[in-house]
């Protein structure tokens, strides 16, 4: 009778733990379709607390004399910026901060790493290394996740011609103009190519929940605003 006993309690103990086990799993799903993984996105959260952010600012990398030098024999703003660039590209590592992605359509703003491999992109939107950096009037590629990882791209399809997004660099900030988006196969390499003017790519993966596809939303350089204690100073 005693063993009877037993064995209903313990079973009844597998069934409760079974069941909660069930609802978790229901509620992960759910929180999943609504807004994003929960697991990663904690996950997300960790990883961004250690983002080297020493580039975001010229103040904890400061210009060498020779980088001034070289500033004061540039004549123009835009010479002046694109020597920054260049210098900012060249010296950023691998998963650090390089500046900040604002999209006011979407409610997003999330600081932007370097680097498109698995790593960086667990930290938020990820440059592509292979693309220029802002102010080159060249392509500027960037990566994001759509429902991992804080999901910082899950929404940018409803990014319509004419809103704007603003990439906020230690050097300048510039603002894009969406000008369309469109469902591309993963390996469509054409979207970061140059075209003759600077144009901001962001990339992810299409239909939620899959890599099958990419969507891509392509924005047109609008205005470009240097950052005034580094151009005006040299």
């Amino acid at each position: 009778m005693k063993g009877n006993l037993t064995t209903r309690r313990l079973l009844r103990d597998i069934s409760s733990v079974l069941i909660v086990a069930g609802l978790l799993l229901v509620i992960d799903a759910g929180v999943t379709l609504l807004w994003q993984e929960p697991v990663t996105a904690v996950i997300g959260l960790i990883q961004r607390n250690g983002i080297d952010q020493r580039y975001l600012s010229f103040r904890d990398v400061p210009l060498s004399p020779a980088d001034r030098a070289a500033l004061h024999s540039l004549t123009s703003v835009e010479e002046q910026v694109a020597f920054l660039a260049r210098r900012e590209a060249s010296q950023v590592p691998q998963g650090a901060a390089i500046g900040r992605l604002v999209m006011n359509k979407i409610g997003a703003s999330y600081e932007v790493v370097q680097g498109d491999d698995t790593a960086s992109l667990e930290r938020g939107p990820g440059h592509y290394p292979e693309t220029a950096f802002p102010g080159l009037g060249q392509t500027v590629a960037i990566a994001g996740h759509r429902t991992t990882y804080l999901a910082p791209f899950r929404n940018i399809n409803e990014m319509d011609p004419g809103d704007r997004i603003t990439l906020q660099m230690p050097y300048a900030t510039f603002t894009y103009v969406v000008q369309y988006h469109r469902v591309v196969p993963p390996n469509a390499w054409w979207i970061t190519e140059n075209v003759g003017y600077e144009r901001l790519v962001l990339s992810a993966c299409n239909p939620l929940y899959s890599a099958a596809q990419r969507i891509v939303v392509f924005a047109r350089l609008e205005k470009m605003t240097p950052n005034p204690s580094v151009v005006a100073s040299a």
